[in-house]
């Protein structure tokens, strides 16, 4: 069969922020061939019906054979961190290139796209084209509470969703954008690579999918893009409602010539009460030309959390740490765990600025949420922590019938699981791969070791 080419019925049509026209299916099932068909493209057509609007399935027609002058098939961050969960977790870097040339030539029918799944039919070498799918992963209840709480607090956040655009600390409130080893591909075709040239090809596709539209990627990550937006159209009201009525009386004020008449006519009035909260900082749009818009956004963030907490307190709380900790409690500070899309960019620009790894930085960063500057000192220093204590924890993992411990100065282990005796009287859990030196932290730390044994066991 000779692959389908674009301009021939494809529709285009015009949206808010988009060239296609979304929502307009090119096929659905009983209406003619599609991924939902069950019958590859070609093997019928049946009398077009106006579908039912479907908010959690959306049909997109064949892309038109394109990709950048760069050779990038996405022009936004978000579709770029779609292409690089795929090339990251590549196996073959030739099959890459095989599907990167299948995208670019219209191998790639329409794209079907439902919670957790990209469906297209791919024409390969042999007549019959393949149905290909890449799958993910889909938020629960709670990560899209987090998402929709964080978006309807900004209403720049808001105007940037509505624009097609989404805020570099909007898509890290969650794991919104996939990591490495989050896509996972499909195919009918007998090739078992992974991803096979099919799938590899509907990845780079779908990637100009996501720069269209952004909520293409919330649908495959299980919502639709009108219960998003009726979901934030009632947080924001009710927002709204709360400002209304807690809006504070009007502060005394004194006019400027009577303030600087000399010797002053009134009284002065008291200086501006400190507010609840930090400011918030602007919301940075993106641009090849200037600094990171996340990294800006930290730092504005950070400087008005400090000037707050020394208004409030007369401390400044972080002149103390040196660059290393400072680095690891800005890195803890960012949304998200782990190095996720959104975060390998942060990791990697400061754990070089400190001539360390961003391995070193995750580790680092999973110490400090794991007990601030203690959790990240029992981290990094081996001490002889003295009688008492250390020497009645053995005894206690025994008596709870918890495996026998190795104990090395502030250090008790087994094969893969670690208690760390920390300064301040706590112990800290670690886990590693058995019979490995590659221990991370984990739980929650514990005065007492079978506390902090039972809790890292029972994640």
């Amino acid at each position: 069969m000779t692959p389908h080419r674009p301009g021939s019925g494809q529709e285009r049509g015009s949206g808010p922020g988009s060239g296609f026209r979304f929502g307009q299916p090119a096929s659905r099932p009983g209406s003619g061939p599609g991924p939902g068909s069950g019958s590859p493209p070609g093997s019928g057509r049946g009398a077009r019906r106006t579908p039912l609007h479907d908010d959690r399935r959306r049909t997109f027609p064949q892309l038109a054979p394109a990709q950048g002058a760069d050779g990038k098939f996405a022009a936004t961050w978000w579709g770029n961190a779609w292409v690089d969960a795929l090339e990251d977790t590549a196996l073959d870097p030739a099959r890459l290139a095989r599907g990167r040339a299948y995208a670019s030539t219209g191998h790639v029918d329409a794209i079907t796209v439902t919670p957790g799944r990209v469906v297209a039919y791919v024409h390969g070498s042999r007549p019959r084209p393949y149905r290909t799918e890449i799958r993910l992963r889909v938020l629960g209840d709670g990560d899209w509470e987090r998402f929709l709480d964080a978006a309807a607090a900004r209403p720049e956040h808001i105007a940037a969703l509505l624009d097609k655009d989404v805020p570099h600390a909007l898509a890290a409130v969650v794991d919104l954008l996939p990591g490495p080893g989050d896509l996972i591909p499909d195919c009918s075709c007998p090739d078992h690579g992974y991803p096979c040239k099919h799938a590899a090809a509907l990845c780079y596709q779908a990637a100009r999918l996501l720069d269209e539209d952004p909520f293409v990627l919330f649908l495959m990550r299980g919502r639709g893009e009108q219960e998003i937006l009726a979901a934030l159209s009632h947080r924001n009201a009710a927002h709204e409602a709360a400002e209304t009525t807690a809006a504070p009386p009007p502060m005394p004020s004194v006019l400027a010539r009577v303030a600087l008449a000399f010797p002053p006519a009134a009284a002065l009035p008291p200086p501006l009460p400190v507010p609840d909260r930090p400011g918030r900082p602007p919301l940075y749009p993106e641009d090849p030309y200037a600094p990171d818009p996340l990294a800006l956004e930290m730092l504005a963030t950070e400087a008005a959390t400090r000037a707050h907490t020394f208004l409030t307190t007369g401390q400044d709380p972080v002149a103390a740490l040196s660059p290393w900790q400072d680095a690891v409690r800005l890195a803890a500070a960012h949304p998200g765990s782990g190095l996720t899309a959104s975060s390998r960019a942060l990791y990697r620009d400061l754990a070089a600025a400190l001539d360390r790894t961003p391995s070193d930085l995750a580790r680092a960063v999973a110490a400090w949420r794991q007990g601030g500057p203690a959790g990240l000192a029992v981290l990094e220093e081996p001490w002889d922590p003295p009688a008492g204590p250390f020497d009645r924890a053995r005894p206690s993992l025994i008596a709870a019938d918890l495996p026998h411990f190795r104990p090395w100065r502030n250090r008790l282990s087994t094969r893969s699981l670690q208690l760390r005796y920390g300064r301040d009287g706590l112990w800290y859990g670690y886990e590693s791969d058995p019979d490995r030196e590659d221990w991370w932290p984990r739980g929650t730390p514990d005065a007492d070791p079978v506390g902090a044994l039972t809790d890292l066991l029972e994640r």
